[in-house]
């Protein structure tokens, strides 16, 4: 019989770090928080190493290492601090990378080069409660330290953190030479038992803790609550609400899809309510397995609520739960949590996203009128559900690759799943990209290919708003004007909150010549989705071009171009601004950017598949590119 393989446990301190507002760096400048975080990381490897550490994983702004030291691991985040703080002085306040640092001692449990356990999971949590450019250490952590080094504390106090059971000791380390040796708002010490206490005086003493402690549970903030003047967006005059990616608690990566599937669905669902506001799922995704605080969320996303939960499945059971914070209030709403049978898994999301939004409309709408809202997936089978699920994230992706992927992978559940499952709108979506990529032989027959299987899905589900919003864009590359209002119109209908109905319809709008109104609809899904994909600001552009809003355009395309460097259409409608300004270096430049990508790009068929209801937008644009010296 083959030897069981001893699980290997070990005590380690754990440093955990992660950038302060990372999501809106990117999203802002996206080249210069890619340069400067290398940068920065390889500062902080050094000092690791230096500092007799080993680094366990770095993935985007993240990083994990463990020391055999508590005392070595706080000398490095303390030196990390102080060199960053020096580099960071050559930037303006929102260039700056700001690192927060959370340390815990604990038992991990070693598997090959990487470690696991809850002493890693609270080094990760309390890096979440510690300031920009700070450090926080466990009580742990503290112990092992104290007077060793010559640094400060201030106690924190206990924390409730995510996936924690009980609560966290947590100190803030004071770096500052003149806190050497201070130790601020200590926990209390318990006091001795005194039997010569008349009974009396014992009963007072307790009654006054009961008063006191429904005083601080009912007063008291259970989180640290956002701040209305530090919201990076405006908070919306409707209940706001990002719904954050659920947690896949099971410890394997093969069930993400059932996580995200089951936030994918709580987001569709809310986005149907009227008077509500709801973030789009692209931009609460850049949250995914990063220990952020509910604060931090709602000040990025300018939203009042959050909603967060995890999935575990063991065997042929799932747990699911769910939580509502007012960020505004620092207070959770409410909180539940589900125990079922795997098989029951369709029933369940459809139980679970319908009882969150009867909970939240009357939690956030006054006691509005709940209404129903139809799920079509009560009878898929799993497998069917995950090869949709994971077809759909390579079509988001939006290169030829990916959509070749999601191609392969929906033709098989085409064929392989029953009716109601068949994935008909997503191959829809494959053949239109084929058609916008220029990787089909016949652009009119993939769009009436796409046309028919939008069709037929929506013949199986007519409530679903995404696929009107669709069947509208297929219309509109078909030149069927009429039918392409009529179904981005009823797209919006369904979904009030959705922020790709709002972007589909809006795309349909400029190609019908209704510009001005697209322009305002764009910005209402930038508004639902300020993370989104770059496709968003791509149409935007699109919009604000046609309208002769060259500079603005400019910058539309621009950020198109953060969020993805090599987006062909970015470029090639650069070229054509550019040109139009008449900036023809600038225009020339990104014509290069454009053969480079697509050296057999052909103008004649950019032409056909340019869909303006006006034919002299499409003649304008192609006259700018021939001469930006496209051919």
């Amino acid at each position: 019989m083959p030897t069981e393989q001893k699980t290997i446990r070990k005590l380690r301190a754990i440093l955990s770090a992660d950038v302060k507002g990372y999501s809106l760096l990117m999203a802002d400048d996206e080249v210069h928080t890619i340069q400067t975080l290398k940068a920065y990381r390889q500062i902080m490897f050094d000092l690791i190493i230096q500092h007799s550490g080993r680094v366990i994983d770095s993935p985007g702004d993240n990083l994990l290492a463990e020391f055999g030291s508590a005392v070595d691991a706080l000398e490095c985040a303390v030196d990390i601090q102080n060199r960053l703080k020096k580099e960071n002085a050559r930037f303006v306040d929102d260039k700056r990378l700001q690192f927060r640092i959370g340390i815990n001692i604990g038992d991990v449990v070693q598997d090959e080069d990487r470690i696991y356990g809850s002493g890693v999971n609270i080094a990760a949590r309390i890096e979440g409660l510690a300031d920009p450019g700070g450090v926080c250490i466990s009580r742990n952590a503290y112990d092992h330290i104290k007077d060793k080094l010559k640094l400060g504390y201030e106690y924190l106090g206990q924390h409730e953190v995510k996936n924690i059971k009980d609560p966290v000791r947590v100190y803030k380390v004071l770096s500052d030479p003149e806190d050497a040796g201070k130790l601020i708002g200590e926990e209390p010490k318990r006091a001795k038992k005194k039997w010569v206490l008349p009974v009396v005086i014992v009963s007072a003493i307790i009654l006054a803790s009961i008063v006191w402690h429904f005083y601080q549970s009912t007063m008291k903030p259970d989180i640290e609550p956002a701040s209305m003047e530090k919201m990076a967006l405006p908070l919306p005059d409707l209940p706001s609400i990002a719904v954050l990616p659920f947690d896949n608690m099971s410890g394997d990566p093969k069930q993400e899809f059932l996580s995200d599937g089951i936030t994918e669905n709580i987001i569709t669902a809310l986005s149907k309510v009227p008077r509500l506001f709801v973030i789009a799922r692209n931009s609460t995704s850049t949250y995914k397995g990063k220990p952020v605080k509910v604060k931090q969320v709602s000040e990025e996303l300018g939203v009042q609520y959050v909603l967060e939960g995890s999935v575990q499945r063991s065997a042929d059971r799932i747990r699911v739960t769910a939580q509502l914070i007012d960020a505004l209030k620092g207070h959770h709403l409410w909180a539940e949590r589900y125990d079922r049978d795997l098989t029951e898994i369709f029933a369940l999301q459809d139980e679970i996203t319908l009882k969150i939004l009867k909970a939240i409309q009357v939690k956030l709408t006054e006691g509005e009128t709940y209404r129903a809202v139809p799920y079509a997936g009560g009878k898929q089978d799993l497998d069917c559900y995950l090869k949709a699920m994971e077809a759909l994230g390579h079509v988001q992706r939006a290169n030829i690759e990916d959509n070749n992927v999601a191609r392969r992978i929906a033709e098989e559940a085409i064929a392989t799943c029953p009716e109601p499952q068949k994935p008909y709108s997503l191959m829809a979506a494959i053949h239109m990209m084929d058609y916008w990529f220029g990787t089909t032989k016949s652009p009119r027959k993939s769009i009436e290919k796409a046309i028919k299987l939008a069709q037929k899905s929506l013949a199986v589900d007519d409530s679903r708003a995404e696929v009107h919003a669709l069947l509208g864009q297929l219309y509109c590359l078909a030149k069927v004007w009429d039918k392409a209002i009529a179904e981005g119109e009823k797209g919006v209908a369904l979904n009030p909150s959705g922020a790709d109905v709002k972007y589909w319809y809006a795309a349909t709008l400029t190609y019908a010549g209704r510009a001005e109104e697209a322009i305002l609809l764009f910005e209402k899904a930038i508004r639902l989705n300020p993370f989104g994909p770059s496709r968003y600001f791509l149409s935007y552009g699109h919009a604000l071009l046609y309208v002769g809003r060259f500079d603005e355009a400019v910058s539309a395309y621009k950020k198109a171009l953060q969020r993805e460097p090599n987006n062909f259409f970015a470029h090639l409608r650069l070229a054509a601004t550019y040109n139009m300004m008449g900036l023809e270096k600038e225009a020339q430049a990104e014509a290069s950017e454009v053969l480079r990508l697509k050296p057999k790009f052909s103008l004649d068929y950019f032409a056909k598949v340019l869909r303006y209801k006006d034919r002299t937008e499409t003649e304008k644009i192609i006259t700018a590119l021939r001469k930006a010296g496209l051919k």
